[in-house]
């Protein structure tokens, strides 16, 4: 099945990646700074260790959630068994608000951290690629949740 985003906040998927670990993909809607964000959860093992954010390329050069680089590097953390959130930029996809190079970007993130701490609970990682990495340093830096971060393409 697709991972195509779908109007609701409890619509399943199969994840694409086949593996041992069975993982569910959620469409959600996240609340930011800028009003919602459109996001997919997948949902990972009950008992896992970790739980993932990913972020994707500049929305302004076409990155969404559904980028063919950032997908599987979310797809390789959910077959640990990791849920793994990933959702759009204010202004892309279905997200509300405009794109603000960067500075509110930063909130987005801050508020799908918050997001992830308060339904898992538990230590958060974080990847992004391109325009998702310069945010995500920016957010996850100093963020004592954040234990660890893959920032990929940055320049």
């Amino acid at each position: 099945m697709s991972d195509a985003p779908t109007n609701g906040s409890s619509t399943l998927f199969r994840s694409p990646v086949r593996s041992p670990v069975r993982s569910l993909v959620r469409s959600i809607d996240l609340r930011g700074p800028a009003g919602r964000m459109e996001a997919l959860l997948n949902t990972g093992k009950e008992d896992a260790q970790y739980a993932a954010v990913g972020l994707h390329p500049h929305p302004l050069f076409g990155g969404t959630m559904h980028n063919k680089v950032g997908v599987p590097r979310h797809e390789e953390l959910s077959v640990l068994g990791i849920p793994v959130l990933r959702f759009n930029f204010r202004g892309a996809g279905l997200s509300e608000g405009a794109h603000d190079n960067g500075y509110g970007e930063v909130g987005d993130l801050r508020a799908a951290l918050d997001w992830m701490q308060q339904e898992y609970q538990r230590p958060i990682l974080f990847a992004g690629f391109s325009f998702g990495s310069f945010v995500g340093l920016k957010a996850c830096c100093g963020d004592e949740r954040v234990k660890g971060i893959a920032a990929l393409g940055l320049r």
